[in-house]
Order: structure tokens, then sequence, then C-alpha cells
């Protein structure tokens, strides 16, 4: 299996192609279908659909999945796409660290995770991720060739046409696309973790079949991805949903970005691990403050979650604080977007009714009633893996759009 330009193809043979891709997407996105419902889908005759769907069993991307219920005659065959004929690298850059694994295109996981120390800026980014790749490949007993690409989802300002990351200092290693590619010639694909997360709620989790929502990743800083009019909404630049770094405190804390006063700097786990730290240094009464007390600087924001959750007021104070920030950056969002629903994910997001009900305080506030009385606040249930599903599904998209007999 190749893939080639178009541009080398007769009108038939390229005609034949895109309707091979057109099959790969649909079961792709519907699991397994008849061979009369992709007929009907890509708009064939049903011998023209069969001949299309065994030439792609002989390229052992397609399997037959058992039959179908019939409504009288014959039961029609089911199809699906073959196990691990197709396989991708799924990568998420993090604050502070980074996790790989490999998806084959039922969306199942078919390696463990490795997770490595790493960040936006570090010089060695695209050799860990290949390193661990390749480590996860060769212990999977995968072959290489099946293998289609590598997605990457990091923080920063991203083009995902170029595979460029802005928020990178060395400009010089802002193209992760190029060089991931220079050293593993298959599609890359890269994009902003905020926007995948959005994806991969809106194609797997509590977005499903809301056009119009808004997916905020709620750790370190504030990621946002935006679902408009059931599209992944990126702006003109893709730059779309830095809700991190509006400005909410005249001349308040210097956040990561350079700028002073950012919701990040008022509502982001950082803030309730400075703050705890801060009342641990005063002696605030606090299970945190008996526990940490010697090495404050091991505190994480699980650990005020955790003590939250057993009553500890100090903790409960610090969640209500940061959810009132978040739930103003919010109201400021529902005005701008009216969407059907917010979900929220990330570490913060695992506090519960310790951050929602500040929230829902908040835009009853700030927001018109109307508005947001038509909105509604969940948590998701995917957020530890919708950023690495979402990416894995664009992945696909791109896969499908290339492959070539």
């Amino acid at each position: 299996m190749e893939r080639i330009s178009d541009a080398n193809l007769t009108g038939n043979e390229l005609k034949r192609v895109r309707q091979k891709r057109r099959i790969l997407s649909l079961l792709y996105k519907h699991i397994m279908l008849t061979g009369p419902e992709i007929s009907k889908r890509i708009g064939v005759s049903l011998p023209t659909a069969l001949s299309l769907i065994y030439e792609l069993i002989d390229q052992n991307l397609v399997e037959t999945r058992g039959s179908a219920e019939s409504s009288g005659g014959r039961r029609p065959a089911l199809y699906g796409l073959a196990g691990n004929s197709l396989v991708v690298v799924a990568c998420e850059i993090e604050r502070y660290k980074g996790k790989v694994v490999l998806y084959n295109s039922n969306n199942q996981k078919i390696s463990p995770i490795h997770y490595f120390d790493t960040n936006i800026n570090d010089d060695q980014l695209t050799k860990k991720i290949l390193t661990h790749a390749r480590q996860l490949i060769e212990e999977n007993k995968i072959e290489e060739k099946r293998v289609f690409g590598i997605g990457v989802i990091m923080p920063g300002l991203i083009d995902e046409r170029q595979g460029v990351n802005f928020s990178i200092r060395n400009k010089k290693l802002g193209n992760i696309q190029e060089r991931l590619h220079q050293e593993f010639p298959k599609i890359i694909y890269v994009n902003n973790d905020a926007r995948m997360q959005a994806f991969g709620e809106y194609i797997f989790g509590a977005a499903r079949n809301h056009k119009n929502s808004i997916i905020v990743n709620w750790s370190w800083g504030i990621g946002l991805g935006i679902i408009m009019e059931g599209k992944l909404y990126n702006g003109s630049d893709g730059f779309a949903g830095e809700l991190s770094h509006i400005q909410m405190v005249e001349d308040g804390n210097l956040c990561f970005c350079g700028k002073r006063g950012c919701l990040e700097t008022v509502s982001s786990a950082s803030v309730i691990v400075n703050e705890a730290m801060q009342g641990i240094k005063e002696k605030r009464v606090s299970q945190l403050t008996e526990k940490f007390k010697e090495n404050p600087c091991s505190l994480t924001p699980e650990d005020v979650i955790i003590a939250a959750k057993s009553g500890d007021e100090f903790s409960i104070q610090l969640l209500h604080q940061v959810g009132l920030a978040l739930g103003k950056g919010l109201a400021l969002t529902i005005h701008l977007l009216n969407p059907e629903m917010i979900v929220l994910g990330g570490p913060v997001s695992t506090a519960n009714q310790f951050v929602l009900n500040p929230i829902q305080q908040s835009l009853n506030k700030y927001c018109l009633e109307h508005i947001a009385a038509n909105t509604k606040l969940v948590i998701s249930d995917i957020w530890e893996h919708s950023g690495l599903l979402g990416v894995t599904a664009m992945l696909y998209q791109k896969i499908f759009s290339e492959l070539m007999d």
C-alpha cells in the first residue's frame, strides 16, 4: 500500500480512489455498515460498492464482521475497518510532561501509555516523542508499515496547517511537524491541546450531538475548544479559544504568557497550588498545613481537592475562589458564543460540586438570565483521554484522505 498524488491518476482511477476513501471514512465514523448502506451513502450501485469493498479487504483495510438483521431474504454482510491494519501514534504534551500511546482505527488503545518529562520548550521534545513512539511500536510488535502517522497536541498558539507552535521560545524549534517528519516520514498532525480535547468530546464524549458547545480543559492553564455548528472552530489563523489569556485583573499577577492579570492567574491549578503553599507558610488551620509543612513544594492540585472532599475548609475556600473566577470568564464566553453546553475537563474539574457551585454563582451574576438558563454545564467523563482521542480521529480523517492502492 502506498500514497501517491491524485495528479498521477486517470479520471476513472481518481474517482474510484475517492470512493474508497469515502468508504474508509464512513466505516471509521459508523463502525460497521452493510454493502447496501455503503452503496447508498456514497451514491453508487451495490455491485460497484461491493467491488470497492472487496478491494479494500484485499488491502487488509476492511474486514467482514458477520451479518446484519434481514428484513426479508438473505442477511447482508457487515463490514468494518480491519483491526490493527492501520495504527497511529497519539501524543499529548502537557505543561510538565508528555504521554504517547498507539491507537488502531477502531479508536482502541493497543498499547500502554508511555509518560516522559518534557515541555514545549524542551529542545529534545521531538526526539523524546519519536523515541517513545518507536519503543511502543517495537514492544507491541506492530509493523512500522502499519503505522500511518503521528498526532501531537500541546499548549500554545499553533498553526495546524503548518504544524508550527508559535509559543515555543526558540523559533527554530517551532515547526514540530517538519522536525518530526524529517525523522518519521509519515503523516504528521499538530494542533492545540484544548481544540483536540474539544474535538474528542464532540466525537466521543459529553458534547456528542451538541453542535454548539465549548469545552474547557481546567489544568495549569485554562484551555478552551469551540464546537460551532457541528464543526471544530479554529479561527482565521488557528488561534481561537485563548480564554486563559483574557485580562481579568488590572495590573494583576504575571502570567505564563508574559502579560498580567490573565484568567489563568486567578483560576488555574497553578493558583490553587500557590495559594495553598502560601497558606501552609502562614500556618493556616488546614489538613494541608499538617501534611505538607515539611515539604510544601510537593503539594498538587489533587491534594487540595482530596482535602476539600474530606471537609477541609481552607481547601474548600480555595476551590470556591477559583470557581468564581472561572465562572466570570465563562460568562463572557457564553455572551459571545451562546453555547448549548459547557463541558469541563482537566484535573480541577474533578472537584465536582466544590467548583461547579461557584461557577454557577458567577454565571447567575454576570450572565443574562435567559442565555445562562439555556446553557448546560457538565463535567467530562473522558477528559483524561479526550485530547488523545480527538487527535486520533483527526489524524485518521487525514489518513483516509491520502490512502491509495
